[in-house]
């Protein structure tokens, strides 16, 4: 069964239509990446989901049925706006959200304990919130998510204002989460973030979705013959412009996206004669480069 399955989802806000006949599924017990720029409908599609605002066309369904009280307290939400209480204490604030989702008292304070020190914020747990740096402040949000073990977690740019380490701690219990049988859904404009924790993804631009399913095929079907070039010298674009689609050159960093694999060889026997070469690579390219690729061929 699915976790989520949307069929022809619209939102129209005034003239603008946000989201345009969107339909997805996302599997159960799968990560699934809700990717795409600010403004592109990501934020208004999980509110859809939520039931916070109702399409005006199509149709939700949540764990095989419409989302009804029961369900909603089998959900975990972070939603992008930090909703903290700034003048509680972190432990206090998060045994307030456990016991909303129907925690006893003592049990919601004793999740809180484990999980601040599983995400090293354990020496604030009596410190007012209003104290916290911001990511520490998301950290905290994001226990009151997933405090009572939803079996379906949507996190809408759940890694706003955390520095790299802090990034991955979160992308752990993401990939953990996974493994007990939840779901995740996470919506981030930053696609670099999701290369490698997520499933499936839906690429959507303008309210519509560009692409979507399982990451690997996407990448395969997408995102081959990319060569990432170190180098030194001016690159011969006259001798190798007819082998590239593409060319994405930062003076001595340049990503250059094949015509054909074959012509590999004969990139390379062009740009050694031409300039001093420290790294030919080729790989599949990244989910930034199939987005805009794939959103420039639809103009």
């Amino acid at each position: 069964m699915d976790a989520v399955s949307l069929r022809g989802i619209s939102k129209v806000f005034g003239t603008q239509r946000a989201v345009d006949a969107l339909t997805m599924d996302v599997p159960a017990g799968s990560i699934f990446g809700l990717l795409g720029p600010n403004g592109s409908g990501k934020t208004t599609t999980i509110r859809m989901i939520l039931k916070i605002l109702l399409p005006d066309e199509g149709t939700v369904q949540v764990f095989g049925r419409e989302l009804d009280e029961a369900s909603k307290d089998q959900i975990g939400y972070l939603p992008e706006e930090r909703g903290l209480y700034k003048g509680m204490r972190v432990e206090d604030h998060l045994a307030f959200f456990g016991a909303l989702h129907g925690l006893a008292p003592l049990e919601a304070r004793r999740r809180a304990r484990a999980w601040l020190e599983r995400l090293e914020a354990g020496e604030w747990a009596t410190r007012k919130i209003q104290e916290l740096s911001k990511g520490m402040q998301q950290k905290v949000q994001f226990i009151g998510t997933i405090l009572h073990d939803p079996i379906l977690v949507i996190l809408d740019e759940p890694f706003a204002g955390l520095d790299p380490v802090n990034t991955r701690l979160l992308k752990d219990v993401m990939l953990e989460l996974r493994e007990r049988g939840s779901t995740v859904i996470f919506s981030t404009h930053q696609m670099e973030q999701v290369e490698k924790s997520c499933d499936r993804i839906c690429l959507i631009h303008k309210g519509h979705a560009v692409v979507q399913g399982p990451l690997a095929e996407i990448r395969q079907e997408h995102g081959g013959n990319t060569v990432h070039l170190e180098y030194s010298g001016e690159l011969p674009r006259h001798a190798i412009e007819n082998l590239l689609e593409s060319i994405d050159d930062h003076g001595h960093y340049a990503e250059l996206r094949l015509r054909r694999p074959e012509d590999t060889n004969l990139l390379l026997r062009y740009l050694v004669d031409a300039v001093e070469v420290r790294r030919f690579e080729l790989s599949e390219a990244s989910l930034d480069d199939i987005f805009i690729r794939l959103v420039e061929g639809r103009k």
